[in-house]
């Protein structure tokens, strides 16, 4: 099939998530992608859409796939994801791939990862052609919000962050997550310029648990699910010596009610499966359940 491919821009909203949604319903039964998130990707401070993206048209000049490369993290590793209509994966993922891997050469980063849904046959053997192997694999997990939620005991010492516990939250963060495969390292300089270049950050949702007044764990949240009324985990951490004690299991509690409080339906996040700390046996404990699974492939050049 002969495809027309450019770099995409805000203009093209509408059909890179026509695109996104029908590539999510056909891989995970329901479309994940929001037109925020779609906006947020493509203003993003890492990516320049008119040469980090890439739209494919067919013959007809209809919209078949989205690529695009980015590294909100701003660490050594760079992110590939590409997307295509129901029928379009086995023309569109190579020559897309190959773009993006060009691209990701230029920008210099030293690894490429990308998320696959099982289910996508096509693209994995896209992927593999090119040299990515197989690395973990990611739940996407989800939980109704009833608005009875109700934040932990006090005991655990849980509240919301003050702007000056951001040195000790990043602390707690990188020392807990530091023994996990895709762990990638960042100062506090780098994490914290990342933050600022978010669209919006509800700060009010970021927690902290506290034991004999030093903080000891901690939840990070993320506004991409605000738009279809979910609250998002992006990052919880607590310091080994701290494990098992409850914190975790308060920190989600008190994140739940907060969610629940301002509105939300659902609180969902995503967790490596073979989490060494129990993180998947913790989140279902507290009434997450998977939606679906993705497998990361990673490929060092």
């Amino acid at each position: 099939m002969e495809l027309t491919v450019r770099g995409s821009s805000l203009r093209d909203v509408a059909a890179i998530l026509s695109i996104t949604r029908a590539s999510d319903i056909a891989s995970t039964g329901e479309p994940d992608w929001t037109e925020d998130e779609v906006v947020a990707t493509l203003t993003a401070p890492d990516l320049d859409p008119a040469v980090d993206t890439w739209l494919a048209f067919g013959p007809d000049g209809s919209p078949l796939a989205w690529a695009y490369v980015d590294n909100p993290e701003r660490s050594e590793r760079d992110n590939v994801e590409v997307y295509a209509v129901p029928g379009a994966g086995p023309f569109t993922f190579g020559p897309l791939l190959d773009l993006a891997l060009a691209r990701i050469a230029e920008r210099g980063a030293a690894i490429v990862q990308a998320g696959v849904v099982p289910a996508e046959i096509a693209y994995v053997e896209a992927l593999t052609a090119r040299g990515f192997a197989f690395r973990l694999r990611r739940a996407r997990m989800t939980r109704e919000l009833t608005g009875q939620e109700r934040p932990p005991d006090a005991r655990f010492g849980v509240r919301v962050m003050r702007e000056d516990d951001l040195p000790r939250f990043h602390e707690v963060f990188q020392t807990a997550f530091a023994d996990l495969a895709d762990h990638v390292p960042q100062d506090f300089a780098t994490w914290r310029a990342s933050l600022a270049a978010l669209p919006s950050v509800s700060w009010d949702e970021w927690l902290v648990a506290e034991s004999g007044g030093v903080i000891v764990g901690i939840l990070q949240s993320s506004d991409q699910g605000v738009e279809r009324g979910e609250g998002w985990v992006k990052n919880l951490a607590v310091l080994r010596e701290h494990r098992g004690t409850g914190i975790g299991r308060a920190l989600l509690e008190a994140a739940f009610a907060v969610y629940a409080a301002k509105g939300r339906t659902t609180a969902g996040l995503g967790v490596d499966v073979t989490n060494p700390t129990g993180a998947y046996q913790l989140y279902t404990s507290a009434g997450l359940t998977a939606a679906f699974a993705a497998d990361m492939y990673e490929l060092v050049r």
